[in-house]
């Protein structure tokens, strides 16, 4: 039998931590565990969403 937990929120990190830095260790700590992790990761600044590119995407809505 498998237990799951769902995470929603926001881990706020150093500025200089780059969001593949960042994606590393958070997978290395699930891992070394012995979990696993499905889903993805979205890098926010200052209220908005962050593009692969570097551009702004759509702002974080509030209390969603």
């Amino acid at each position: 039998m498998r237990k799951e937990f769902e995470i929603h929120g926001c881990i706020e990190v150093p500025p200089e931590m780059t969001e593949e830095e960042f994606w590393n260790r958070f997978i290395r700590f699930v891992e070394e565990n012995g979990w696993s992790f499905g889903g993805g990761i979205s890098e926010i600044r200052d209220g908005w969403y962050i593009l692969p590119d570097g551009s702004r995407g759509s702002h974080v809505p509030d209390g969603e």
